[in-house]
């Protein structure tokens, strides 16, 4: 059946800011849906509140809202927009939830708009444990042995009877949040307490641990004439017990048999009909008990998942488009696969290659808290690679992290050669983002699979294959490089070794194994992801390398390698180096801006080469791009490509800290690096030399020195005088920065140092305490510079930039003020010889400007700026590194004045990790942010705290407790929460500066004094807001206790005054004049 004609305008609702368990694969999943009904006719108007992702551009929806994802602004958005349909599938958990409640309050039926791709019956059978577990046993599927618990003695009463250790799941919550798994009755109670707070039906699922059970997902579509197909199977290489998210997974199953793959798939359709999923993709994940065999159901998602991102790129099937298409009415037969353009979509996926997906963590960040992997997800991105074979595939991935390790046995960090035998079992047994590399220095210790298998659970399939990677490496460990023969070293490619392990086991250098390797003729050839193994031909350039053995063309030709699956191009060839997985400090913004880039040099006439890892992203979707290869930013992995493609250029200053470290090789190896060059880029890394440039400028900066030792710190401490910043030089995200206030903060720190970055030094600037901090960011082509937008930040200078909320324009910025940082900015991008985009950042006192650093690249700021003052600074400073001047593209003049306010807000993971304190500093913690857009800034601000899910409390008690510097402006900030009808309790201290100033408190002791205390009361919910201004970052006070409650009972916290007085004059401004919702193509934008 051809598509509806009854619908013409759809809201898709997205997913909003990126948190642990939902990242940017709804981004790309959205965008795709986004352009697909747009070219099929239809009107899109988009709701996501995230201003960091391509599918929130002005250009791909009609009408694009950033505003909160709540059933209150979506109600706004479809009385002024009128829908008639809702597509609710492709923006997560955040999406649906969002769905549900607009359907159960009649929202939907009062505007007559219709719920597409997904009815709410389907919905609720899908996520509700109950229906989902009766519609299994009524099709004869079996679920793991469970009970509902809606108090902490149900849940007691239900583990008697399934047994410990039990898994508990709270219902409708995001990536796991608030399960996990109980192995006595204390962790029980603990979990179960917590579970029933976040869960917003107040229930959590007991049910019989199936720990240790292999676990599998299969990605499906079905249209609505009851057509399915399956689009890939899924294996985890850990078994059950750890998230799905944090589990290193492999496509397609590599140990099933052909009967079980087939149960598997029966059973995977007849759910989808039972569950009553109309059209488009589900995941349904199942355990198998490797001893028996038995196959249960664990769940499935009614919707797009993060699965079908990696789905979708491991087949080249593209999911997401295809259930766009079939939630307006076409059947599978009537959609043409992208990627062949000859096949229907209803051809089931056939690849002839393998898929290692492998996790990226972020546990460094946040100190004090447990990094076992459990069913709650705590990975922050992940990567994916493709290879011949798993051998091949899990090599490449375990080089694409970015986390030291050049393979699976040189370069990491977790010494997993120092330890005893007793310790590595210990460390094998246990699932953490390290486990894979204790297993393998166990099997370079000769301890036999099975044993290894009986400790760790995972598959002997998997652990024979590491075991084979590992054995083919000790072979030349100690050789030197000159004694690997071709063939040698060919089978070390095929086992997935990089240049730079085998330079680590031969004690050489990459370079020159590189060199080696290509005279012996050892060179990849590039193969095409195609949906259905090469039986037809491919009409898209989406490629991996591979090694493959040599062979005869004809019985008397010379053996050769298999010749390129490549097109030759007769454009000029710009590549694009990406951003690498999702870490904390380099985000989405990253990706953003390489997409921005490839669609302007591609308008320019180049064809793009995109090169990238990540699978959740739009920048490696097959169409972003005139060709993408999906492979690890590594050296070799770059030049291999370069050396096939010959680009004219290469952007390496878009994708953030990965490209940049690669771009003083790649350019020594004759590569030309387009736009701002590398000795630009190390000259604002070398901090002696950019204060040079600033004392020659005459541009102040916070005195600084610079240390490798302890002694060598306090020396500079000596002359410059505490508070210090510290930090190590080459990191992104503030990684290991902190403020020391004496001597002891200082030793402590050297010595962490010297771990994170041994071959550089540690910088130490004089920390402005109470200095405001600004960032602006602009464009340079060499002659004149255009400033993007300069933005306020709200918390004060010691908080990373990019955990702070910030503001375009400035709120509190003089004319003059304003006018010295455009003024600065440009004199150091053109000192600098920047071409392309740069990065400034200002700590302001009284009128006094203070540089603090300068980045000649693509910040994580661009995105927000450019959807704020609507003009695309990526795709500017592309333009300008393809050889254009700023006069040619016609600007907006920089200076001019707008009438509304953009913040921007971070979103922070700490009820992930219980245990790590709260309080921001100079190192960041966020994952994602959003963005509010009002005719004032208190009404912006406030929209990005709904956006994150900060309720305003509405009346109750405000609990303030500072540090003695807040004292004297904490008054100013409670006499208006008492005029809001708060009222007000404090500790000792905060209590007698409030009646000082004749404002009426309740005072309380300590933490833990009297019978009920603070601590109670936050858990009972009677303080609504707590407002706690920490000194120093000791974890072992009160204030450290208080906050982690507020965390744990989901009460609302500020760290900052700052913050503090924001969400205050926010709160205000929404009780006189309410919020209204803007779309941004109502704001000025520029076309170019």
């Amino acid at each position: 059946m051809p598509k509806r004609t009854d619908i013409k305008r759809i809201l898709v609702i997205g997913s909003g800011p990126i948190v642990i368990g939902q990242a940017c694969e709804f981004d790309y999943s959205g965008a795709q849906a986004c352009k697909v009904l747009k070219e099929d006719g239809f009107e899109v108007i988009l709701v996501n509140s995230n201003p960091a992702t391509i599918m929130t551009d002005p250009g791909l929806a009609d009408r694009t809202y950033v505003e909160p994802i709540t059933a209150e602004f979506i109600e706004r958005v479809i009385k002024k927009e009128r829908p008639d349909a809702l597509l609710p599938t492709l923006g997560g958990q955040t999406g649906l939830n969002a769905a549900v409640e607009l359907a159960k309050d009649g929202t939907l039926d009062k505007y007559g708009v219709e719920m597409i791709g997904c009815d709410l019956a389907a919905i609720e059978r899908g996520e509700d444990r109950k229906l989902f577990n009766e519609a299994m046993a009524e099709i004869g599927l079996e679920v793991a042995r469970s009970g509902y618990a809606y108090s902490v003695a149900d849940a007691e009463a239900i583990a008697e009877r399934v047994g410990y250790p039990c898994v508990l799941r709270p219902s409708f919550t995001l990536g796991g949040a608030g399960g996990g798994i109980a192995h006595t009755h204390e962790e029980l109670v603990s979990i179960v307490s917590q579970g029933l707070e976040l869960s917003p039906a107040h229930e959590v699922l007991v049910e019989e641990s199936i720990e240790g059970w292999k676990e599998y997902e299969m990605e499906v579509m079905r249209d609505h004439a009851g057509n399915g197909i399956i689009v890939c199977s899924i294996e985890n290489l850990d078994p059950m017990g750890v998230h799905t998210g944090d589990s290193i997974t492999v496509a397609p199953a590599q140990t099933l048999s052909d009967l079980e793959y087939q149960r598997m798939r029966v059973a995977s359709l007849a759910i989808l009909e039972k569950i009553g999923v109309e059209t488009g993709g589900s995941n349904v994940q199942f355990a198998v008990n490797p001893q028996t065999g038995r196959l249960i159901v664990i769940e499935m998602n009614p919707r797009v998942s993060r699965s079908s991102a990696l789905a979708s790129k491991a087949t080249g099937f593209p999911i997401a488009k295809a259930a766009a298409r079939l939630a307006v009415g076409y059947t599978l037969d009537e959609i043409v696969n992208d990627i062949t353009k000859a096949t229907p979509a209803c051809f089931e996926p056939t690849i002839d290659y393998c898929v290692v997906k492998v996790p990226r963590f972020a546990f460094e960040k946040f100190k004090g808290t447990d990094p076992t992997l459990t069913t709650r997800m705590k990975a922050v991105g992940e990567i994916m690679a493709i290879g011949r074979t798993f051998e091949e595939a899990f090599g490449k991935a375990m080089r694409s992290l970015e986390d030291g390790h050049q393979g699976i046995c040189a370069g990491g960090k977790e010494g997993a050669d120092k330890l005893g035998d007793d310790e590595l079992a210990q460390a094998v047994a246990t699932p953490t983002e390290h486990r894979i590399f204790f297993v393998v220095e166990a099997l370079r210790r000769g301890w036999d699979v099975a044993r290894i298998r009986a400790i760790c659970g995972i598959d002997p399939w998997y652990l024979n294959r590491i075991n084979d990677m590992v054995q083919v490496q000790e072979s030349i460990r100690g050789l030197r490089v000159e004694d690997i023969d071709a063939d040698a070293m060919r089978l070390l490619k095929q086992y997935g070794t990089s240049d730079a392990e085998i330079a680590a086991l031969t004690g050489s250098d990459e370079r020159f194994v590189r060199a080696y390797r290509k005279g012996l003729g050892v060179v990849p050839s590039m193969k095409t992801v195609d949906t259905c193994a090469a039986e037809f031909s491919s009409a898209t350039e989406y490629h991996y390398k591979t090694y493959e053995n040599i062979y005869r063309t004809s019985p008397d030709a010379k053996k050769c390698v298999a010749p390129d699956e490549t097109t030759p191009a007769d454009k000029p060839k710009a590549m694009i180096l990406g951003a690498g997985p999702n870490r904390i400090g380099q985000g989405i913004e990253f990706d953003y801006c390489c997409v921005h880039a490839s669609y302007a040099l591609a308008a320019r006439g180049f064809e793009t080469i995109m090169v990238n890892c990540n699978p959740e992203t739009v920048s490696t979707d097959y169409d972003t791009s005139d060709r993408l290869y999906f492979e690890p930013l590594t050296y070799e992995d770059v030049m291999d490509v370069i050396d096939v493609e010959r680009p004219d250029g290469v952007v390496v200053t878009l994708g953030g800290q990965t490209p940049l470290k690669l771009a003083r090789m790649l350019e020594e190896s004759g590569v030309n690096i387009m736009g701002t060059k590398p000795d630009a880029i190390d000259f604002a890394e070398d901090r002696e030399r950019f204060a040079a440039l600033l004392d020659k400028l005459g541009i102040m900066y916070p005195p600084a020195g610079q240390a490798t030792s302890f002694e060598e710190a306090e020396a500079v401490a000596a002359h410059i005088g505490y508070p210090l910043l510290v930090r190590p030089s080459y990191v992104l995200g503030g990684r290991g920065m902190m403020i020391a206030y004496d001597a002891e903060h200082l030793r402590d720190y050297m010595a962490e140092a010297a771990r994170i970055s041994p071959d550089y030094p540690v910088y130490l600037d004089r920390f402005l305490e109470g200095a405001i901090e600004s960032d602006v960011d602009a464009l340079c082509d060499g002659e004149e510079v255009y400033i993007g937008g300069i933005l306020e930040h709200i918390e004060e200078a010691g908080i990373h930039s990019g955990d702070s909320a910030t503001c375009i324009p400035p709120f509190s910025f003089s004319e003059s003020l304003q006018a010295k940082l455009r003024e600065t900015t440009r004199r150091i991008a053109m000192a600098l010889g920047v071409r392309g985009l740069v990065n400034v950042q200002y700590a302001i006192k009284g009128e006094t400007v203070y540089v603090i650093e300068a980045n000649p690249r693509a910040s994580r700021t661009v995105p927000f700026i450019s959807k704020a003052t609507g003009v695309p600074l990526a795709k500017c400073a592309a333009r300008i590194m393809a050889g254009e001047k700023l006069a040619d593209l016609h600007l907006p003049a920089d200076d001019r004045e707008f009438d509304y306010f953009c913040v921007k807000e971070a979103v922070m993971p700490f009820g992930r990790f219980p245990g790590s304190d709260v309080v921001l500093g100079p190192e960041m913690k966020s994952t994602g942010e959003v963005m509010g857009i009002a005719g004032n800034f208190p009404a912006a601000f406030t929209k990005t705290q709904l956006a994150i899910d900060y309720e305003p409390p509405r009346g109750g008690e405000v609990f303030i407790s500072v540090n003695d510097g807040d004292k004297r402006n904490i008054t100013a900030i409670a006499r208006s929460i008492a005029r809001l009808g708060f009222s007000l309790v404090a500790t000792t201290g905060t209590a007698r500066a409030l009646r000082a100033s004749g404002i009426e408190c309740e005072e309380v002791g300590k933490i833990h004094a009297g019978s009920h205390t603070i601590l109670d009361r936050i858990a009972s919910g009677e303080i609504v807001l707590m407002i706690n201004t920490p000194f120093g970052s000791s974890t072992n006070t009160d204030g450290y206790e208080m906050r982690a409650a507020c965390v744990r009972h989901g009460v609302s916290y500020c760290t900052t005054l700052a913050g503090a007085q924001a969400l205050i004059a926010g709160m205000e401004a929404v009780r006189e004049t309410g919020l209204d919702v803007i779309a941004l193509q109502d704001l000025p934008q520029w076309e170019g």
